[in-house]
C-alpha cells in the first residue's frame, strides 16, 4: 500500500447512496437488486412468512417491537435450522418517544449442577457440540416478554398468533432452509426426542413440503396465555426438569425459575460520520467496533472496493480484534471487559502499528487495552412512528445440541459449547455463566438520530460481515442492498475464547466470487492463505431510515431465503 492512502479524511455522507439501475447492471462484478421501500413500515427477516407476519402485525396497529417478535416467533417454527425456544436473544431498539437506544441481553446460564469438575471428571478437554453438556437456559421467550413489557402495544396472544398458526397447518419449507435441515440430521438423529419432533418418516423435510409442528404450536400457545412464568416457572419448566433427569441432563427447574435478561447500554463508536452501536460482551458486538477503529486510518474509498489493500487492511484488523476477543470477552458479571479502552481510538492507535501494509501478520498476540504508560437468524422492523428494532436469535449450530422434550416441539441451544475449559481464563467455565456468545445486533446513528438497523448472522463472520457492510455503505457509497450483495471475504484462524490457539500460518481467507483475479494474487503475494466460495459468508438483514423523505428502505440476504417488505 502506498503511504498516501493513510490517514485521508471523507466527506460526512448526508444521506444514503443509492445506486442507480444502470450503476447496478454496469460495471460490478457482482448482481444486486433494488431495496424494498415503505412509508409505513418495514421488515426484513430471512424467511418470507417471518417478513409477512410482522407486516400484518404492522398494519393490525402494533409497532416495531410487536412485529420483530411476530417475525422471531413465526422462525423459529419455520427456521429452526437456525433459531428457536430452546436458544438466546439480543435485541437494540431505537424508542422514539425517549429518543434513545436500549439494549436487551436476553441470553441463558450455564446449569447449577454442572461443573468444571464434572467436566473433568468425564474427560472432557473442550465442551461437546451435541448432547446434554453444551445445554445452557434458553433465554429467548424471555427476551420478547421484557421487549413487550416495556415496549409492546398489541397483546402477546394476537402477536404469537402468526406463529402458531404455521406450527399447527403447515407451512412450505424453502429452498436454503430445507438444506441446512438435512445437514443437521446426521448430528441429532441420535438426540432424544430429536427425530420425533423434526424428522417426516425418518428424513428432513424436503423443498416444497408441508411440514407441521402441532407440539410447538401448543406450547406457543401456553406461552401466549400464561407468559415467560409458564416458560419458566411453569408447567414447561417441569416439564423440562423431568426430561433433563430423565435423560442425564443438567439444566433443572431452579435454572430456568431464576432465569433473568438484562437490559443494557450499548456502546458506539464514531466512523465516517456516523455513529455505530453494539452490545457489549458477553457478545461479540465491539470486535466490530474495534475493527473499524482501526479501518478509520485507512482511506478505503481510494484503495477501491475489492482492492488488495482494501481486503488486506480488513484481514489484519480483524485479526488483532480477534485476539483481543479471545483474551477478554465474556460474561462481565464474572469477568468484566475494558470496553471504554478496547473500542478508544487510543488503543486503536496503539494497535495499528502491528499492521504490515504490504504483508500478512501469521503471529497475532492480544493487546494490553489498559494503556498504562506507554445455523442464528437476524431480522430487522420498523414503524410509523419511527420506532426500530434490531434483533439476533439462535440455536447455535443450526438445531443446537438436539435433545428435544417430548411435546414441546422445540430443542435446546449449544451456547455451553462455547465456554472455556481452562481455568483462570475470562470464559471459564462456571455454573451460572452466560457463556460468550456469537450473535450481535447492530445499529446506526446520526447526530443523536436513527439511520439504521441490521445484522449479519453467521458465527465468527457476524463482526466481520457487520463491518463489511459499512465499509461498503459508507466507503464505497453503495446502496444498502448493494452493500449485502457485493462478494465478501472471511478469515478463519484467529484464537477463540473456547481456548483454540490461533493457527501458525495466520489463518485461511474464504473470498466469494467477484473478487477479481489481479486482487487474489497480491492477496497471496502478501501472505494470506486463500480458499475460494468454501465457507459461511453470513445472512444480513437491514433497514435505513430516510429522514428526509420520511421513508424506509429495506434490504434482505440474497444468500438466504428472506425478504424485505415495506408499505
Amino acid at each position: 500500500m502506498k503511504l498516501s492512502l493513510l490517514a485521508v479524511g471523507l466527506g460526512v455522507l448526508t444521506a444514503m447512496q443509492t445506486s442507480s439501475a444502470v450503476d447496478r447492471l454496469e460495471g460490478r462484478t457482482f448482481v444486486t437488486r433494488s431495496p424494498a421501500v415503505g412509508a409505513n413500515g418495514m421488515a426484513a427477516t430471512s424467511q418470507p412468512l417471518a417478513s409477512m407476519a410482522a407486516i400484518e402485525i404492522l398494519r393490525a396497529g402494533g409497532n416495531a417491537v410487536d412485529a420483530a417478535i411476530a417475525a422471531n416467533a413465526v422462525q423459529c417454527v419455520t427456521e429452526p435450522t437456525s433459531c428457536g425456544l430452546g436458544g438466546d436473544l439480543f435485541a437494540i431498539v431505537w424508542d422514539d418517544k425517549t429518543q434513545k437506544l436500549y439494549g436487551l441481553n436476553a441470553s441463558g446460564r450455564s446449569p447449577q449442577l454442572l461443573t468444571l469438575a464434572e467436566f473433568e471428571r468425564l474427560g472432557h478437554k473442550t465442551i461437546p457440540k451435541y448432547g446434554m453438556l453444551p445445554i445452557s437456559v434458553p433465554g429467548c421467550v424471555d427476551g420478547w416478554f421484557m421487549l413487550h413489557q416495556r415496549f409492546g402495544k398489541l397483546p402477546m396472544e394476537q402477536v404469537l398468533a402468526p406463529a402458531i398458526a404455521h406450527a399447527r397447518d403447515g407451512f412450505a419449507v424453502t429452498e436454503v432452509i430445507a438444506k441446512y435441515w438435512a445437514g443437521g440430521v446426521e448430528a441429532r438423529s441420535n438426540q432424544p426426542g430429536w427425530a420425533d419432533v423434526f424428522l417426516v418418516d425418518g428424513r428432513a423435510p424436503a423443498q416444497g413440503e408441508t411440514f407441521r409442528n402441532p407440539a410447538l404450536a401448543s406450547t406457543l400457545e401456553k406461552i401466549a396465555k400464561g407468559g415467560a412464568d409458564e416458560f419458566y416457572r411453569g408447567d414447561i419448566a417441569r416439564q423440562i426438569d423431568r426430561f433433563m433427569r430423565d435423560n442425564g441432563g443438567y439444566l433443572r427447574y431452579d435454572d430456568l425459575a431464576n432465569h433473568r435478561s438484562d437490559w443494557v447500554e450499548p456502546v458506539s463508536i464514531h466512523y465516517r460520520g456516523y455513529d455505530v452501536w453494539e452490545l457489549p460482551p458477553n457478545g461479540q458486538g465491539i470486535a466490530a467496533l474495534q475493527i473499524l477503529q482501526l479501518l478509520k486510518r485507512y482511506d478505503l474509498a481510494r484503495a477501491g472496493f475489492g482492492s488488495a489493500d482494501h481486503l488486506h487492511f480488513l484481514l489484519e484488523a480483524k485479526k488483532l480484534a480477534f485476539e483481543d476477543r479471545a483474551r477478554f470477552y465474556a460474561d462481565p458479571t464474572f469477568a468484566p471487559a475494558p470496553i471504554k479502552e478496547l473500542i478508544s481510538d487510543e488503543y486503536a492507535k496503539q494497535r495499528s502499528m502491528g499492521i504490515d501494509p504490504l504483508r500478512a501478520a501469521t503471529n497475532v498476540e492480544a493487546g494490553d487495552p489498559v494503556l498504562r504508560d506507554g445455523d442464528t437468524i437476524y431480522l430487522t422492523t420498523a414503524d410509523k412512528d419511527h420506532n426500530m428494532v434490531s434483533l439476533i436469535q439462535s440455536n447455535f449450530r443450526g438445531f443446537g445440541a438436539g435433545p428435544c422434550p417430548p411435546g414441546l416441539g422445540f430443542c435446546f441451544q449449544n451456547r455451553g459449547e462455547l465456554f472455556n475449559l481452562a481455568p483462570g481464563h475470562a470464559n471459564s467455565y462456571a455454573p451460572g455463566q452466560r457463556p460468550f456468545h456469537t450473535i450481535i445486533p447492530a445499529f446506526v446513528t446520526k447526530d443523536g438520530k436513527p439511520v439504521m438497523s441490521f445484522g449479519v448472522m453467521g458465527g465468527d463472520m457476524q463482526p466481520q460481515g457487520h463491518v463489511q457492510i459499512l465499509v461498503n455503505l459508507l466507503d464505497f457509497k453503495m446502496g444498502l442492498q448493494e452493500a449485502g450483495d457485493a462478494p465478501r471475504v472471511r478469515h478463519d484462524g484467529s484464537s477463540t475464547p473456547t481456548g483454540e490457539a490461533a493457527t501458525e500460518n495466520g489463518g485461511t481467507v474464504y473470498i466469494e466470487s467477484g473478487i477479481a483475479d489481479n486482487t487474489h494474487r497480491e492477496l497471496a503475494r502478501r501472505g494470506h492463505q486463500l480458499k475460494f466460495g468454501d465457507g459461511d459468508f453470513g445472512g444480513y438483514q437491514a433497514i435505513w431510515y430516510d429522514a428526509d423523505k420520511n421513508v424506509y428502505f429495506g434490504a434482505t440476504e440474497s444468500r438466504k431465503d428472506g425478504i424485505a417488505i415495506g408499505y
